[in-house]
């Protein structure tokens, strides 16, 4: 299949699964290989049958929205995000939690893919935080859609490129060198919880006072799934906490219920129960 034929398909089919061509690209290319497996599966030589397919096999919807989900995934993405997580965001919210007299600090992951992020939080805490704030554990809920990263993610065995961005010193605190993989210590992961969870879903059930949203409903998704997506996050946040997104990423531009926190652009607040 030619670049040019994937991206006239993915330019007609994106909008009917709610997501948008914009998001997708640059990452084209893993998501053109799938469908071209997928293609030959069926024994569909030409795009345009494939189309075809689609117009007659309302299932087939539902597997290429899978086939169109990204996974890039690896520890500490985007280091300056998880500089200001550390030096600034988890020190403000663990002193919030403190003052309400909480005893644990609630993150949660979505869309954690293979694990990495929510790791990155738990390694954040255990090794520049934990010391500042006894009285205080760390949970982490990681969610995904993906049950097959799910089970990667609770194996925590990575390859030596998904650990490119941690501090070197951290990865020889935190894994062990195991057949060419590098597995992460027993003690890394307490305190974090894996579910299967789409987040076009309400939200899991407790509140949390960091949610993090990266690369992902508001990269891929169109608008009205976005909107739908910010309304359950807001309802899982307490009333001081903070929404992380993608370092490029926005939120719908209208969209009046969250304020920046003021600390990067890409965290922002409840406006209407941000404290003055």
């Amino acid at each position: 299949m030619r670049d040019c034929d994937c991206i006239s398909l993915l330019q007609w089919a994106l909008p009917r699964l709610h997501m948008q061509w914009r998001g997708y690209r640059k990452v084209r290319g893993q998501v053109c290989k799938r469908i071209q497996r997928r293609m030959r599966e069926l024994a569909i030589t030409d795009v345009a049958l494939y189309r075809a397919y689609l117009d007659h096999h309302a299932d087939e919807w539902l597997l290429l929205r899978d086939l169109c989900r990204i996974t890039i995934s690896r520890f500490w993405r985007d280091k300056g995000a998880y500089l200001s997580l550390g030096n600034d965001v988890l020190p403000v919210l663990a002193r919030q939690a403190t003052q309400r007299s909480d005893d644990s600090l609630r993150v949660w992951s979505v869309g954690c893919a293979s694990g990495e992020e929510p790791y990155s939080i738990t390694l954040l805490w255990e090794l520049k935080l934990r010391d500042r704030f006894p009285s205080l554990k760390l949970h982490v809920l990681a969610t995904d859609i993906d049950n097959v990263l799910l089970a990667r993610a609770k194996v925590a065995c990575y390859g030596r490129g998904s650990l490119k961005d941690l501090p070197v010193e951290w990865r020889d605190i935190a894994f062990d060198h195991i057949d060419n993989a590098y597995c992460l210590r027993q003690r890394f992961k307490i305190g974090i919880t894996f579910q299967h969870h789409d987040v076009r879903d309400p939200p899991p059930g407790a509140q949390f006072d960091l949610i993090l949203c990266r690369n992902l409903v508001f990269t891929y998704f169109d608008e009205e799934q976005q909107r739908a997506v910010v309304g359950h996050l807001i309802n899982a946040l307490v009333s001081d906490g903070a929404l992380m997104l993608g370092s490029h990423e926005q939120l719908p531009i209208d969209e009046r219920r969250l304020k920046v926190w003021p600390v990067l652009p890409c965290f922002f607040t409840p406006q209407e129960r941000l404290r003055t």
